[in-house]
């Protein structure tokens, strides 16, 4: 599984809008890795922001 899809899926499972601290926090990935894999998907539209600094996952 890469990066991008353990951050998505934490983001999921999480339940509520989260920051990439809390990401780093319940994944235990490196912050770095997790901030790249959060620039993709915001490309791709997989995640939004209802709040500032805050990200779920957008289906």
């Amino acid at each position: 599984m890469s990066v991008k899809e353990q951050v998505l899926d934490t983001i999921k499972s999480a339940g509520k809008p989260v920051s990439a601290g809390e990401v780093e926090k319940l994944s235990g990935l490196d912050r770095k890795e997790i901030d790249k894999a959060f620039n993709e998907l915001k490309k791709e539209k997989a995640i939004i922001s209802p709040v500032r600094c805050k990200w779920e996952a957008a289906e």
